[in-house]
């Protein structure tokens, strides 16, 4: 297969072609950066692309391959990676122009294990201000591949985009209120939000340090995998990282979902869900039941309260995290960051401890839910392929934004892992998806019912026309 119609083929097969040498990590690379040059005009998903860094990284990965030094599964195969992450001689601007200049001194640990595992850095993707819903207003959005019209997702917007538009075998994105999932939904790609202190976050810029999910991206459950074993881990830089040992993601999947137990609150997923969402929900769960999985009603426990709390908690972790330029920089701020800001800041001591003792009690009782399931199956979202006109009504209609956290922000509020999975497409032409949800650290399982289902479709082998 020539260098030309790989773009849009799986990481892990693009990476075993390139380990056998049947494919050059140079021709590779220069491949996708032709064709981030030729396509990303119009995306605006990168924030920075580093041509001449990507080429010696795969002109070093060709020779160590020649040798027989193969470093794994990912070496020579090129990827991105979220802004917020450090590149030691990239620009980090976190989606803030007060940033711009920034250059790190040094890699985050996520990008340091990338590198240890020969994958090449193509750049940086471009990503919400300060990773919160909204782009700051001198910055383009990213646009969604399949229709300028649709929404992105937020605030990995540029990571969904340029893996959806073949720009990039897998990314980095980040996950504190649904920044893995509403992208990778929007865009039509895979994504995993690990538990929360599966991966380091040391070297990534914070929005809110107990809800910062750093996880991978890319067009299938077992590339996520893949990228999984390598970022995850104990990192004496970030004591939060849980020094669990790392399995390997890809191993013993079985292509079948035999055992395995499907929580469903029905009516909770349903309820003031769109059609599209739902029938999508309903046709991955078919699908899981015919691989061998038992499906089960659950009673999922009231997530409202901290659905309402994560507002102010993110509000007071993102204050301490810009403590540095926020207010004393104030006008250079956006105003939905702004407003999350002063939001955080006019808590209470009292106000925030209540916050944190309803955070643990909803913690508790989904912990308990996972002594009679293996996964809980849930929307990515309660509206499928939002358009942007929608999306700019949020401010407008609360429902809109109960709606787009419903389904997210719980889990990041349990530090839950969850994998987004596409599952079919909305009237409007764009694409739909689902999450499943595990234990703590029980991605192994995420990952393998993932693969099963797509095994079994073809959702995620469906590209925009571009």
């Amino acid at each position: 297969m020539g260098t030309t119609d790989l773009h849009y083929r799986g990481l892990l097969e693009v990476g075993r072609d390139i380990q056998a040498k049947k494919l050059s990590p140079v021709e590779v690379t220069e491949a996708m950066l032709q064709r981030i040059g030729k396509v990303d005009g119009a995306l605006k998903s990168y924030a920075h692309v580093s041509p001449e860094s990507a080429l010696a990284e795969a002109a070093i990965a060709e020779k160590e391959i020649a040798a027989g030094k193969v470093k794994g599964p990912l070496h020579g195969v090129p990827i991105a990676v979220k802004d917020l992450c450090w590149v030691k001689g990239m620009p980090a601007a976190h989606g803030m122009p007060i940033h711009r200049d920034f250059m790190p001194s040094e890699d985050a640990t996520v990008v340091v294990r990338l590198k240890q595992a020969g994958a090449i850095i193509l750049g940086k993707l471009q990503q919400t201000e300060g990773a919160y819903a909204d782009h700051h207003p001198k910055i383009d959005p990213p646009k969604n591949p399949w229709d300028k019209e649709l929404w992105s997702g937020a605030s990995s917007s540029g990571s969904g985009s340029a893996t959806a538009a073949g720009l990039c075998f897998g990314s980095l994105g980040t996950d504190t209120g649904g920044s893995i999932r509403f992208p990778s939904a929007a865009n039509g790609i895979t994504g995993l939000k690990p538990t929360w202190g599966r991966v380091s976050r040391f070297g990534a810029y914070e929005l809110a340090a107990t809800l910062d999910h750093i996880g991978p991206m890319a067009r299938r459950a077992i590339d996520c995998g893949a990228m999984l074993s390598v970022i995850a881990g104990a990192d004496p830089k970030d004591t939060t990282a849980v020094p669990l040992s790392v399995p390997d993601y890809t191993a013993n999947l079985s292509g079948d979902m035999k055992g395995m137990v499907i929580g469903i609150d029905r009516r909770w997923t349903t309820e003031g869900t769109d059609e599209a969402a739902v029938k999508v929900l309903d046709d991955a769960l078919r699908v899981a039941k015919d691989l061998g999985a038992t499906i089960k009603d659950i009673t999922f426990p009231d997530a409202q309260a901290v659905t309402n709390d994560w507002f102010p908690l993110c509000g007071i972790e993102a204050a301490v995290a810009h403590e540095a330029t926020y207010p004393a920089r104030k006008d250079e701020y956006g105003p939905g960051l702004a407003g999350l800001l002063d939001l955080g800041l006019q808590q209470s001591g009292t106000d925030y401890q209540k916050i944190v003792l309803r955070r643990e009690a909803f913690r508790g009782a989904v912990r308990a839910l996972f002594e009679t399931v293996d996964l809980i199956a849930v929307p990515a979202q309660a509206y499928a392929a939002p358009t942007l006109a929608k999306m700019a009504s949020l401010g407008e209609d609360p429902s809109l934004i109960g709606g787009l956290l419903r389904f997210t922000c719980p889990f990041d509020m349990t530090g839950s892992p969850t994998i987004t999975l596409p599952g079919g497409f909305a009237p409007n032409g764009g694409p739909v998806a689902f999450q499943f949800v595990s234990r703590h650290f029980d991605e192994a399982r995420l990952v393998a019912a993932g693969d099963a289902f797509q095994r079994a479709t073809d959702w995620h082998t469906r590209h925009p026309s571009l």
